[in-house]
């Protein structure tokens, strides 16, 4: 295979979930909900979308958690440590607001 070839094949492969993220309807997400400073925050939108969604096809609180889970997921090694340490904040948050602790 052509180098050329091989690597135009895995460019196209490693950009499908900032693809997700444009174009997902599952959640009407709050515009840079996951650049927030407060995990509180962060959680209380995840929840307020996750329970007004009718796109979604499962719980609310699995929504949600899906969704802050995707995010930090494929953020990756582009996370610094104090955005990350929000982020799975956020996510302690999410579970106290839906009673899951």
């Amino acid at each position: 295979m052509a180098k050329t070839a091989r690597n135009s094949r895995r460019s196209s492969t490693r950009k499908w979930s900032a693809e997700v993220t444009r174009t997902s309807h599952a959640l009407a997400l709050d515009a840079d909900v996951f650049t927030w400073d407060s995990p509180k925050r962060i959680a209380a939108s995840l929840k307020r979308s996750a329970e007004h969604s009718r796109a979604r096809k499962s719980k609310p609180y699995r929504s949600a958690m899906s969704m802050l889970t995707f995010y930090i997921n494929r953020a990756g090694k582009g996370l610094s440590a104090t955005r990350k340490k929000t982020l799975e904040a956020a996510k302690d948050q999410l579970r106290r607001q839906f009673g899951r602790v």
